[in-house]
């Protein structure tokens, strides 16, 4: 018997189903380079470098918080993005410095019978952060757009209706004051299946794989397109997607705080320190990975 999670699924689908093009990019790839056809740099960003610029923005986080805590700010930041695009990491970086009494993730499970019964945004709403807080969406109302499609876990109709109303829905959540920040991570094929294979020969980090994993290894093009189909409909000018390309975790981290602190003006800032989003990185969904 398999000692590997879901009896190894995810070593059978690099051996035999994955593109062949996808198992060549994995297995040429070297130590350090970046493992994406179509990512702007060969290597990953210098360690040393990328440390310098986190503990700059982390200080900026620091100042961040106070200055939300003080004003009774509302900030909500959506995190979005394929299985293993590094959402989780992202989010440990924001926070890793701020009081976590003022700082909440809201990473909630599948929906309950009661929340089924529920408006699709109830259970959202009730997580919004309320003065002098911010909030990290892990997934977040945007599952309706994506996954759902993907696994068929809704209807047409109930996904139309969903696109109806997310916009306004943002735009309310705007004009009540709520600094809203969309990020959506965004990581190539070989990227991705690279992430869970270490993630399956990785007794740490095994805990991190579900069954949604392992189907949506097959339904790659099915992602792609509802991904494509949900950005461009909910990309707006008062909610709109800041798009990172995330094959590099390092440069997606700093690149995903800058969007964030570059947003807001708070008391103290250092723009030296905050520094400028790398056009290369970070845009719009014209980004998408596929």
């Amino acid at each position: 018997m398999s000692t590997l999670p879901f009896d190894g699924e995810i070593s059978r689908y690099f051996r035999e189903d994955a593109p062949a093009a996808v198992r060549r990019e994995i297995e040429t790839h070297a130590k350090g380079e970046i493992l994406a056809t179509t990512f702007p740099y060969d290597c990953r960003w210098k360690k040393d470098d990328y440390r310098a610029a986190l503990d700059d923005l982390q200080v900026e986080l620091v100042k961040l918080q106070a200055w939300v805590k003080e004003t009774g700010q509302r900030v909500v930041i959506v995190f979005e993005g394929r299985d293993a695009a590094g959402k989780g990491g992202t989010i440990k970086r924001f926070r890793e410095y701020l009081n976590p009494r003022g700082a909440r993730v809201v990473a909630l499970p599948k929906p309950t019978d009661t929340e089924k019964g529920q408006w699709y945004f109830q259970r959202y709403i009730q997580h919004l952060p309320t003065a002098g807080e911010i909030v990290f969406y892990d997934r977040s109302w945007y599952n309706r757009g994506v996954v759902e499609e993907v696994f068929d876990f809704t209807t047409k109709a109930a996904r139309d209706t969903w696109f109806d109303q997310v916009c306004p829905f943002e735009q309310m959540l705007v004009d009540d004051g709520i600094k809203l920040f969309k990020i959506w991570l965004t990581v190539d094929r070989a990227a991705q299946l690279q992430r869970f294979l270490d993630r399956e020969r990785d007794p740490l980090k095994q805990w991190k794989l579900s069954w949604i994993d392992v189907e949506g290894l097959k339904r790659w093009d099915a992602y792609t397109a509802a991904i494509e189909e949900t950005l461009q409909k909910t990309h707006t000018e008062a909610a709109p997607w800041h798009v990172i390309r995330s094959a590099d975790k390092r440069r997606a981290r700093v690149n995903a705080i800058r969007t964030v602190l570059g947003g807001l003006d708070y008391p103290g800032k250092d723009a030296q320190a905050v520094g400028t989003l790398d056009p290369l990185i970070v845009g719009g969904p014209e980004m998408l990975d596929g």
